[in-house]
């Protein structure tokens, strides 16, 4: 804009007087020797109030320094520009690091943010950076942004770039903030309503000051490649009834060859996008009439089916039994003791010392009331419920995805009521269930244990207890995993399950839960060996999550090439020429499908064998029958695959049985090794 926003100005002005004084504090802070410890247990000399930990990343050597995004001091995220205090221990990650990632897509979005008050001229919101780059929010009354201003506001943050603008830091008392932000009443919202606490943090690059804890890169030049992604319109907090504002989405790497290597991606990612393979291949579909519910079709409820058997086999494999209960979504099982209260179509909220928790619809309440509803003997736990029954969540009609985001589905929910001392055993076997199934689906995973929030309910002894065996499990189940700290539930600690796709896309769909509340709100118990009442726990266990979503994913790892077992398409029978169509149909319907594959034939005249074959291979048959004379005479097909795999010719017999040890097995690569 032309010229820029009034309030730029008004807000450096308080900036520059504020941060002198910061400054000619910080230059009076006597400089005291301490001593910085280094991961590999190496401790280097520095200065209090002086040395910063790009100086001692410096002093090791530049490169290392110049790769350094940020620096982790005593635990605690930090500026590299920014003066060590007291004795420290120091970590230098790069961008590979996750947080170093966090950081750098985070200074990323306050590039984007200057960028577009600049060219804008709008109020800016949150930005803040997410799982693959970040956005900002942006108020700017009545207006869209459009695409054609992508290209703008990337030449705009390619001049922010060659400026190398420092990421500079300052605290500054509240009143302060209300007067450096009055212009923004979004800022002075989050001020008045979520700054608890006399001072806070902005930080400052170029002309752009926000709110923000931070801590950044050193500056702007360490941006190298820098993209606009795609703009939406949002909600002030995501309340409908709030202001609508513009969001910005960006992507940022420091190499340039990062950026190419994610544009590839995303190019390999939308081939592979659930919705297209769901139409091409006759899965599923979404109508108006019913928002965010999906319709199935023959062959994607095929899928669907197989999904929930194979889950179920697995439940009664590990002494899990099935019940169905109430969906909650329009019953009152939350409002409990008067605790629990009606919060929204899709919240419900818990209130306690004036803190409120919210839950979405689940399973959990009706399964309480099935451990409730008769008395329980120590001899009956661990007592393990399954259920899929249907849930509904009344999610915004801007944020409803394909099969990732919907208002109607079924989620694989089992809880376990146990005692306390059957925690250890219980996990490991929640542990070995999701690694079981995981496997079969070819997906990796990371753990992550999640441990007691700042605000909880309970007692302490017990958190740490829960955590202690938690953390056992973990260590005997023999995978990597990370400590999550104070990201648990209110309600007890929890592992978090993070899968990677065969794009090393991460999705969070199991869970493992311990909660030791829910027992408490619904007065639950059960009759102990001395004849006494006590509670009991409950591990909130799920493995696919929703089967919806779930589907979506397999769909975008396998890429529309389903595993044989899974597969709505197994085989397809075709005739070299049309004297052979009746014994074509004779193989599909009277041999394979009556075995129990589906087998579907093509004796349409108007196409040649050739292109048929190419057909199905489109159309990811799992195995391609061709039969011709000789293959009628000796009751034979020949076998080929969806990649052009020729298998040469079998027996229908032997066909068949190499289909039933295929499904039994759930064979994830049954066309490579029919022969073997």
């Amino acid at each position: 804009m032309t010229p820029p926003p009034e309030f730029i100005e008004k807000r450096q002005k308080l900036w520059d007087r504020l941060k002198k004084e910061y400054d000619d504090w910080v230059a009076a802070q006597p400089a005291q020797s301490i001593k910085v410890t280094l991961p590999d247990g190496k401790v280097v000399e520095a200065e209090s109030w002086r040395t910063t930990p790009y100086e001692v990343a410096k002093g090791i050597s530049q490169g290392l320094a110049d790769n350094t995004v940020i620096a982790k001091v005593n635990g605690e995220l930090w500026d590299l520009d920014r003066p060590l205090e007291k004795d420290a221990s120091l970590e230098l990650l790069k961008f590979d690091d996750t947080d170093g990632q966090y950081v750098f897509w985070h200074s990323s979005a306050h590039m984007l943010g200057e960028a577009m008050e600049l060219h804008y001229g709008g109020h800016l919101c949150y930005g803040p950076p997410i799982e693959s780059g970040f956005y900002y929010d942006m108020f700017v009354g009545d207006k869209n942004v459009s695409s054609f201003d992508y290209p703008k506001l990337e030449t705009i943050v390619k001049n922010i770039t060659k400026e190398k603008q420092p990421f500079e830091r300052l605290e500054m008392k509240k009143e302060h903030l209300l007067e450096m932000f009055e212009y923004n009443k979004f800022k002075q919202r989050i001020l008045n309503e979520k700054v608890t606490t006399p001072t806070t943090t902005v930080y400052k690059c170029g002309p752009l000051i926000d709110l923000c804890r931070g801590p950044h890169i050193r500056h702007t030049g360490k941006v190298k490649s820098f993209a606009v992604t795609k703009g939406s319109s949002t909600y002030w907090e995501g309340k409908a009834d709030a202001e609508s504002l513009q969001r910005i989405y960006g992507i940022s790497f420091p190499d340039g060859k990062q950026m190419k290597e994610w544009k590839h991606f995303q190019e390999e990612a939308a081939k592979r996008d659930h919705r297209k393979i769901g139409k091409e291949q006759d899965l599923f579909f979404f109508h108006e009439l019913s928002p965010g519910s999906c319709f199935f079709l023959p062959r994607g409820a095929h899928i669907y089916n197989l999904l929930v058997t194979f889950i179920r086999e697995e439940y009664w494999k590990r002494g899990f039994k099935e019940v169905v209960s109430p969906n909650i979504y329009n019953s009152k099982l939350w409002e409990v003791s008067g605790h629990w209260q009606h919060y929204s179509e899709n919240m419900f909220s818990f209130e306690v010392e004036k803190e409120t928790f919210a839950l979405k619809p689940m399973n959990c309440p009706g399964h309480c009331l099935m451990f409730d509803h008769t008395t329980r003997s120590w001899r009956d736990l661990p007592l393990r419920f399954a259920d899929f029954g249907v849930l509904h969540r009344n999610e915004l009609s801007g944020a409803l995805t394909g099969l990732t985001r919907v208002r109607r589905f079924q989620q694989d929910d089992a809880h376990i009521f146990c005692r306390f001392s059957q925690i250890k055993e219980e996990i490991a076997g929640c542990l070995d269930f999701l690694n079981g199934v995981y496997n079969v689906f070819g997906f990796t995973f990371k753990l992550k244990l999640s441990t007691r929030p700042e605000k909880y309910l309970g007692e302490i002894e017990m958190w740490d207890k829960a955590e202690k065996a938690l953390e056992e499990c973990l260590n005997n189940f023999g995978s990597k995993w990370e400590l999550n700290p104070g990201d648990g539930a209110f309600y007890g600690p929890k592992i978090d399950i993070t899968i990677l796709d065969a794009l090393r896309r991460q999705h969070q769909c199991a869970t493992i839960q311990l909660d030791f509340q829910l027992p408490l709100r619904f007065n639950l118990g059960y009759i102990n060996e001395s004849g006494e009442k006590e509670k009991p726990v409950i591990i909130h266990r799920a493995i696919l999550g929703s089967v919806e979503r779930m589907i979506a994913i397999l769909c975008e790892s396998y890429g529309g090439k389903w595993p044989f077992w899974l597969s709505p398409r197994q085989g397809i029978v075709i005739p070299v020429a049309s004297p052979f169509n009746d014994y074509t149909v004779k193989v599909r319907p009277k041999q394979i499908q009556e075995a129990g594959f589906l087998c579907d034939y093509d004796i349409d005249d108007a196409d040649t064998m050739n292109k048929k074959v190419r057909n199905a291979q489109i159309a990811q048959y799992n195995f391609i029958f061709v039969v011709g004379e000789k293959e009628l005479n000796a009751e034979t097909a020949n076998v080929r695959t969806r990649d052009s795999k020729v298998h040469g010719e079998h027996s229908i017999t032997e066909i068949i049985n190499r289909f039933k040890k295929f499904q039994s097995s759930k064979c994830p690569n049954a066309e490579e090794t029919f022969d073997v």
